[in-house]
């Protein structure tokens, strides 16, 4: 998180909430010193509210907490900009975004997606129904898409190769909730190999540092 303290020097400086994961910007509060200070030792929004003239922390009557991932300044240090990771939406009205804006897509979005389909307990639910069966059946679908998508190249069909694509990438994070394992840790590692391979421009010898 930034170590910068914001310029309270001429009043409330206002709040950015965005998603840490898709991006989305949710809503525009206020903070004075006390509140950023609050929300930077608690992990969680805290504002300043105008109309009720007193300190109040998001969610604190909804239980829609804002848990703070990172926060950054501006160039001028007058405006804050919050990513944070809702526990619900973050509008009174019960909109995701004060804003009303649909929430970009991101393969983020897809394992959240894939979460909401086990919490729903559908029994109908195609990604319930490959949970239930277990680590061999969800890895023989995977097998059998990644060569569809080697099917759809060879016949130089990007149509179906994109779709088919859609599918690999499904069963494959299906694969990795069965697993435990978070989108987010790939990511991780991804960036490392990134780091290392700075402007590297010739033959990859290694997948591991590219």
């Amino acid at each position: 998180m930034s170590q910068l303290t914001p310029d309270f020097s001429k009043g409330l400086v206002p709040a950015i909430l965005q998603h840490y994961q898709t991006g989305q910007v949710l809503m525009l509060g206020y903070m004075n010193q006390e509140a950023y200070n609050l929300t930077v030792q608690e992990k969680v929004c805290w504002f300043y509210s105008r109309s009720k003239d007193r300190l109040w922390k998001k969610g604190e009557s909804s239980n829609h907490i804002q848990h703070v991932t990172d926060i950054k300044l501006d160039c001028d240090q007058d405006t804050i900009l919050l990513q944070v990771n809702p526990d619900g939406p973050t509008c009174h009205t019960g909109s995701i975004s004060c804003f009303n804006t649909d929430e970009p897509f991101s393969l983020e979005s897809l394992e959240s997606t894939i979460q909401e389909s086990v919490d729903s307990k559908n029994p109908n639910s195609y990604t319930n129904y490959l949970l239930t069966e277990g680590i061999d059946k969800i890895t023989k679908k995977y097998g059998e898409e990644s060569f569809e998508v080697v099917i759809a190249a060879m016949k130089h069909d990007n149509l179906e190769l994109t779709n088919e694509v859609a599918d690999v990438l499904y069963h494959l994070f299906v694969l990795l909730h069965d697993r435990g394992v978070k989108f987010e840790e790939v990511v991780e590692v991804l960036k490392d190999r990134h780091k290392k391979s700075g402007n590297f421009k010739g033959e990859r010898k290694d997948i591991n540092n590219w």
